[in-house]
């Protein structure tokens, strides 16, 4: 999980203990309007990316796109984000939207360099603290 270092490990470890524990995925495998999509290399997941829809005709959430930092650099993230947005445009969404903390500039331009904008902000919870979160939307196909 990419976070600013100013975040307390514990408050890390909470959130990933609520969010992205194995427990957690199980329900998001099989939540229909998520889809999780995985980079392997040599059978090891390095990387993924999970989306999350709405209503019809409305943008579509990256919700996460990580990769392990073995791979920073490597085409694995580029690779997700085709993935991840073929697969939003296969669910007839036109715009795919994200959060990307203001903080982690080397994020934000992957992101922009695969066709996102700053489009507004947002806070995200974490511990007891809110960090500001860039809102990042791009056209899709």
């Amino acid at each position: 999980m990419a976070c600013p270092a100013s975040v307390a490990p514990e408050h890390v470890a909470a959130f990933v203990d609520a969010y992205l524990s194995p427990n957690r995925f199980a329900e998001y495998l099989t939540d229909p309007q998520r889809a999780i999509l995985a980079a392997r290399r040599n059978g090891r997941i390095v990387g993924y990316a999970m989306l999350v829809r709405s209503a019809p005709g409305e943008p579509v959430e990256l919700s996460k796109l990580y990769t392990l930092s073995d791979f920073h650099g490597t085409g694995v993230a580029a690779a997700l984000m085709t993935a991840a947005l073929a697969r939003a445009a296969a669910w007839g969404a036109r715009q795919v939207w994200l959060g990307v903390n203001q903080k982690n500039q080397r994020a934000q331009r992957f992101y922009a360099k695969n066709g996102f904008a700053v489009s507004g902000t947002r806070t995200f919870q974490l511990g007891p603290h809110l960090e500001d979160d860039y809102i990042m939307i791009r056209e899709v196909g």
